[in-house]
């Protein structure tokens, strides 16, 4: 399975942005999906996740700013980020955890990563 997250930018105090992850390979493999970030001198964090049926959880410094959702016809996750903050501002990363026909887990795919910085 492979992961393409769209290009991040440069965003104000307060504004939005969506990110977006393409999916390609064994889609069939994927069962929940996520978005993880990285900042400088920080550990990376978990952003937000979301099932195959759907539903989302999120971490407590993003819940009711930013939305999480996917598109399982066209294989792809979004990340819908509003009210941003300069402690927004990391490298975020696309996931998805990969599952045999079996039943087993196989690990994690990740995506390339994509800068999103949040400054005035």
């Amino acid at each position: 399975v492979q992961l393409v997250e769209s290009v991040g930018g440069l965003v104000q105090p307060g504004g939005s942005l969506r990110l977006s992850c393409v999916a390609s390979g064994i889609i069939a493999s994927i069962n929940d999906m996520g978005w993880y970030r990285h900042a400088p001198g920080k550990q990376r964090e978990l952003v937000a996740t979301i099932n195959n049926g759907g539903v989302p959880t999120y971490a407590a410094s993003v819940k009711g700013r930013f939305t999480i959702s996917r598109d399982n016809a066209k294989n792809i996750l979004y990340l819908q980020m509003n009210s941003l903050k300069p402690e927004d501002t990391a490298v975020y990363y696309c996931s998805a955890s990969l599952w045999s026909a079996s039943g087993s887990f196989e690990g994690r795919a990740w995506g390339q990563g994509t800068q999103v910085t949040v400054s005035s």
